[in-house]
């Protein structure tokens, strides 16, 4: 399944029959010589809700939470007669509410994002980058530029401050580059942890970023956002533009206090095909050597 130009191989586990799911992530995701995506998805039941969902990154971390992978299971439960139209699906950063709407679009409803930080500089070589960050499930830093967004080779920064000391505590951060276009409409590129590259979209960065331009006062609900794949999906909300002086952390307050709430991510999750693997799938390769050879050469 694809959800904004995120790409997903989603397995139905309820019966639990996946041993080692990172695993399995690993090899399957491989690109070239397995199937390869950009993340794997177990469909689960659960007591608290309609359906459970544990997402795990190409790399084989499981992550607590991505928005366009929720949005394919919740279109995969509903087509796999699991689900209806409205469900509630459990994941590891709390309940979110789908509902399956005309075409294949997904509207989830989201708890509001928090730990906003306005002003989150980071030392990077010879310079300071000048961005935010905030919680969207994950963690999530924003910057803007000025200039043209799709020009830029953003791998280079983005693993840079993905991985940057100051945000290894929280296991490193997502990173979303903004270009705003209008009171309604924003670009967006994501370097993303887990993938360790840029992804054609990033559902809980597109709502980051989102978010972080309307507390700026830059945007205002409903938000078009347009991603790397050419894809279009939108966020809406109530609220807006934070109130008062950040704290000492850099932390807004109004945002904690729900600034920012009702949380909408409107968008396409398409159901591309339907396989049954086999065993080659999984065997004939070493998927930590596609990821980073230099890692698996022994020297003597």
């Amino acid at each position: 399944m694809a959800g904004g130009g995120n790409d997903f191989v989603v397995i139905d586990n309820r019966t639990a029959r996946i041993a080692d799911p990172g695993e399995l992530t690993r090899r399957i995701c491989t690109r070239a010589l397995s199937v390869g995506a950009d993340g794997l998805i177990l469909v689960e039941g659960s007591a608290r809700a309609t359906i459970r969902m544990r997402y795990y990154n190409s790399d084989g971390g499981l992550a607590a939470f991505c928005a366009n992978g929720t949005r394919c299971a919740a279109r995969f439960a509903f087509l796999n007669v699991i689900a209806g139209k409205r469900m509630t699906i459990e994941t590891d950063a709390g309940i979110v509410a789908a509902e399956i709407g005309e075409g294949g679009a997904v509207t989830l409803t989201l708890p509001p994002p928090h730990a906003f930080r306005a002003q989150r500089p980071l030392a990077v070589g010879n310079q300071t980058i000048h961005g935010s960050s905030l919680m969207v499930g994950v963690p999530h830093y924003v910057l803007f530029l000025r200039d043209e967004l799709w020009s830029h080779d953003i791998a280079p920064l983005g693993s840079a401050i993905r991985r940057h000391p100051d945000l290894v505590p929280d296991g490193g951060a997502n990173v979303n580059f903004v270009v705003v276009r209008d009171a309604h409409s924003i670009e967006v590129r994501t370097y993303e942890r887990g993938v360790e590259n840029e992804t054609l979209s990033c559902g809980s960065g597109v709502v980051a970023s989102a978010v972080t331009s309307a507390l700026f006062g830059k945007v205002k609900s409903p938000v078009s956002v347009l991603t790397r794949s050419g894809i279009t999906l939108e966020v809406s909300f109530n609220g807006g533009r934070a109130s008062g002086p950040p704290s000492a952390a850099g932390e807004t307050p109004a945002l904690l206090g729900g600034a920012v709430e009702s949380v909408q991510l409107k968008g396409d999750a398409r159901h591309i095909y339907r396989a049954t693997i086999t065993p080659e799938t999984l065997e004939g390769f070493d998927p930590e050597w596609v990821r980073d050879p230099a890692s698996r050469v022994t020297v003597s």
